[in-house]
């Protein structure tokens, strides 16, 4: 497996990721919320090791406010835990040290978010705010 980060009106993300943000199932495990993007986000996209076909995707968007967003990720069922992990240490390694990071995770996810240095804002009954605010090594 490989992640490669694409830019978020990239026309080589449209194809790799339209065909999975538009199946019934990739949506329902999103709570039926339709998937965003725009140039202030950036696609870390898993691809098997030939390169063609997508395993997950996870979505980063450039707030105004200082910070990284991350929210509306998908990793399938089968591959859950080893891919969410993949993915959060490459938000780690390339976007933790510019700015600090704010998460909405499925709550089944929350002690991996926490594993990997993430503290709990705020916890709904599907979802939790997260947030990992070290920068440059220092904690902000």
């Amino acid at each position: 497996m490989k992640i490669e980060t694409l830019d978020g009106t990239s026309s080589r993300l449209y194809k790799l990721v339209a065909p999975l943000v538009m199946r019934a199932d990739v949506l329902r495990q999103n709570n039926n919320y339709p998937y965003k993007t725009s140039d202030r986000y950036e696609w870390l996209v898993a691809l098997d090791d030939k390169g063609k076909n997508v395993q997950g995707f996870f979505p980063v968007e450039e707030k105004k406010g200082g910070y990284y967003y991350l929210n509306n990720y998908y990793v399938p069922a089968q591959e859950e835990e080893a891919l969410l992990s993949a993915f959060i240490d490459k938000i780690l390694e390339d976007y933790a040290p510019q700015k600090p990071l704010v998460a909405i995770a499925f709550a089944r996810h929350a002690q991996l978010f926490q594993e990997k240095g993430f503290t709990v804002e705020r916890e709904w009954k599907l979802y939790v705010k997260l947030k990992h605010a070290k920068v440059d090594g220092k904690a902000s």
